[in-house]
């Protein structure tokens, strides 16, 4: 049993989502060959051969791949994937968008962001808003897997020692070009994988009244997420959005500031090890699954708070 790994990078570096994926695979069993698509993203391979866990790496570095465009991605995934027992990759924007599309091209089901592996056929993934986990148990020939990173401890990026291997296919579909990008550039951790999340939600009534909690968080180190009411509000980036169509965060610290705790909201966030709530109302539901809760008027407990950090 062979699985195949998608690595998540920019083509300078991997992403931290991949270290989690290949947790979930070592999990599953058997050889793990990891497979980096990009342009110019040899340092990528490199980098991926020392993590732990890897027997292989497959480095596909062609233009096509350049900008992780799915319809290409797709077709390459696919084609290499009818050797391999599983492929699976983080549940990411990317994974998310590409992976489908892979399931499809193989004619097999996919099983989208698993937390848990029971066996090499089944798997554990929470539905109706993580209020229930689903056993799923497959017996497609290749398992088309996402997984939910938050659910699986990262593997080492050091120790490993695979080798690189090239993959000469150029897959382009022909049908999507690269127009452009813009990267919101911040100082703070990347939200997905803080170490602390401090979150603002409709309470915080205004985009500006969000700069307390950017002073808050550039002295704790952390991120800066949003609830879905305070981003459809126009306080925020949709970016920054934590819940069920958003971000899916556990960091070890949750700060929630004026959040309610909508089922959407706690979908993304209520595997944090420790939630701190601050909220004027002492009946929202945000208390119910905080290990902290502050009953306070936000503008006065922020403030207070910022000056003893």
């Amino acid at each position: 049993m062979t699985i195949l790994v998608i690595a998540e990078h920019n083509n300078a570096a991997l992403n931290a989502a991949t270290l989690n994926t290949v947790a979930a695979a070592k999990a599953i069993g058997g050889d793990i060959d990891l497979l980096v698509a990009g342009e110019g993203c040899s340092a990528v391979a490199d980098e991926a051969g020392k993590v732990e866990g890897v027997t292989k790496v497959l480095l596909a570095d062609n233009a096509a791949y350049g900008h992780q465009l799915p319809e290409n991605i797709a077709l390459l995934v696919a084609e290499l994937g009818k050797n391999y027992s599983h492929v699976i990759c983080a549940a990411s924007t990317n994974g998310k968008n590409y992976m489908p599309r892979v399931a499809a091209l193989l004619d097999v089901d996919q099983i989208s962001e698993i937390t848990d592996v029971e066996s090499a056929d089944t798997f554990k993934r929470p539905i109706y808003a993580g209020n229930a986990i689903a056993t799923v148990q497959s017996d497609a020939a290749i398992k088309v897997i996402t997984v939910r990173t938050t659910g699986f401890d990262p593997v080492s990026a050091e120790g490993g020692s695979a080798s690189v291997e090239a993959v000469s296919s150029a897959q382009d579909a022909g049908v999507s070009s690269f127009v452009n990008e813009e990267l919101a550039k911040s100082d703070r951790p990347e939200l997905a994988g803080a170490k602390i999340v401090v979150s603002g939600g409709r309470g915080m009534q205004n985009g500006e009244n969000f700069e307390m909690l950017y002073t808050l968080a550039d002295k704790l180190g952390a991120a800066v997420g949003a609830s879905r009411a305070a981003v459809d509000a126009g306080f925020v980036p949709n970016d920054m959005q934590v819940g069920q169509t958003g971000k899916i965060v556990a960091p070890q610290l949750y700060i929630a500031v004026g959040i309610s705790g909508a089922i959407q909201h706690l979908a993304g966030m209520k595997d944090s090890k420790v939630i701190v709530a601050i909220n004027k109302d002492e009946e929202a539901p945000i208390f119910g699954v905080a290990d902290y809760g502050l009953v306070a008027d936000l503008f006065e407990a922020i403030p207070e708070l910022e000056s003893k950090v």
